[in-house]
């Protein structure tokens, strides 16, 4: 039986061809459409990135290149369970920590052949996981799914920590909430959570730990606030939500670890160490409002170790994909189809007026990404070639004022390219060997539960404190 036009559905492996999405696109109404579309005048880009990019060799750089690199990424799954109702389904997230020493790699990269079970004493590894009920699943005694997800994100935070006599996430978590609270004392919040079941009347109070609402008499958590229960799908797949939480974890994850080197009294070996987490320095949607205290909090430990080390914090982060990503590797090619327009060793830093004009068009007088980062973009061409879309953490406001793009505004930037020439990976050359380790780790976990910080600690103390 063969496929018709007018059936409902396809069969198995029957794709569609070109030939319709070529008669939509000479459709009038589309045609009449893409008319009246904005283009961006894109005649200048050869000339702005022949003037506007800077020299790698040109950066002042420190004594302080990293000699080990801390990466976090994180991973989810949609998994489906059998517990009588259709579509349940849950979340499996897993978040990993690989640390990898340079000093190492670089040793052995001097030789002719390198020893795999050798090169891989060069990381350790170890990953946070965690499941999250989805549609159709309830946990104990609870009334929902939305009560049973709520419970289970409190829970998993308060049984998780980087090292057995540290703090919990959770706490790392209610630090910056706290924060959130001391500010409303004399600025109330101007959108208060709604309740958080069936009354949209009814408002929730914020607290720390777990508690009871004077206003709704439910059962309430510090992690509420969060308010990614929002985000659960009670009629089908909730991946929005799962990716909200892996996201948000990570960023926990690393101001978890800032916050264990600070206690443990590890902050002169932080001139050691730099953190790189996968993606945008950021966090969107429900949970943006942790961008502002994320970033008190970093700032605060910066300025302590600073004090120590004379040098401010390497934290990067780095896009894989994106808007930023795709205008990059426009901006390397000509409208003639050359490529390697941009130079090599090279970065472009970037300004509001550029991104709006160029990248995510806007009239806004806001600047971008205000409310959901905590860094910086830049582009970066390395040595060899690859192009790379960095983030780096701010630690002041004048670092912050993307109005302007100058090199000050960039902490050790000449220090984190000379890391990144030293990190390029040639099987993925918009990422860095670090996070490909700390992804895969994620993505299959073999080293959950292990207290790989333990080790860290060994190697903090023999590397850095001796220094």
């Amino acid at each position: 039986m063969k496929y018709k036009v007018g059936d409902g559905m396809p069969f198995e492996n029957e794709f569609a061809s070109y030939e319709p999405l070529r008669r939509i696109l000479e459709n009038e109404k589309v045609k009449q459409f893409q008319n009246r579309m904005k283009l961006r005048d894109s005649s200048s880009d050869v000339t702005q990135t022949k003037l506007s990019f800077i020299d790698i060799d040109t950066l002042q750089k420190s004594d302080c290149i990293p000699d080990m690199v801390l990466a976090i990424d994180g991973s989810y799954q949609c998994v489906p369970v059998r517990n009588g109702y259709p579509g349940a389904e849950v979340g499996y997230v897993t978040v990993a920590s690989v640390l990898m020493l340079m000093q190492d790699i670089k040793r052995l990269s001097k030789k002719e052949f390198i020893d795999p079970k050798k090169f891989r004493e060069t990381e350790k590894a170890t990953a946070f996981d965690a499941v999250f009920p989805g549609c159709n699943i309830i946990i104990d005694s609870e009334k929902s799914p939305k009560t049973s997800l709520r419970k289970m994100i409190f829970e998993q935070l308060k049984n998780s920590s980087a090292f057995s006599d540290f703090e919990s996430l959770l706490d790392t978590y209610e630090v910056l909430l706290q924060y959130r609270m001391d500010e409303g004392v004399t600025n109330p919040p101007a959108n208060p959570l709604e309740a958080l079941e069936d009354d949209p009347i009814k408002k929730m109070h914020i607290s720390l730990g777990e508690y009871t609402c004077s206003e709704t008499g439910d059962r309430l958590y510090s992690t509420d606030a969060l308010r990614i229960h929002e985000l659960l799908n009670t009629q089908g797949t909730s991946g929005e939500m799962y990716g909200q939480l892996m996201l948000v974890i990570e960023r926990l994850w690393l101001v978890h670890l800032l916050r264990a080197f600070e206690k443990k009294n590890w902050l002169p070996t932080l001139k050691n160490v730099a953190f790189v987490i996968d993606g945008s320095l950021a966090v969107y949607s429900v949970s943006a409002w942790l961008v502002k205290f994320i970033e008190k909090e970093i700032c605060r430990i910066n300025e302590l170790q600073k004090k120590i080390t004379g040098v401010d914090l390497m934290i990067i982060g780095l896009e894989k994909s994106g808007r930023f990503v795709e205008h990059f590797n426009d901006l390397d090619i000509s409208p003639e189809g050359n490529e390697d327009m941009v130079p090599t060793n090279s970065v472009f830093l970037l300004n509001d007026a550029y991104i709006k004009k160029n990248i995510i068009f806007s009239q806004s007088s806001k600047q971008y990404g205000k409310d959901t980062y905590f860094g910086r973009k830049f582009f970066c061409k390395t040595k060899n070639g690859y192009k790379l879309v960095p983030q780096l953490a701010c630690f002041n406001d004048a670092q912050r004022d993307i109005t302007t793009a100058n090199i000050p505004q960039f902490p050790r930037l000449g220090d984190i390219c000379v890391l990144l020439n030293d990190l390029i990976s040639n099987r993925y050359p918009n990422s860095i060997n670090p996070l490909i380790s700390a992804h895969a780790e994620a993505a299959i976990p073999l080293a959950l539960g292990k207290k790989m910080f333990e080790e860290i600690a060994q190697e903090l103390r023999k590397r850095g404190l001796a220094s």
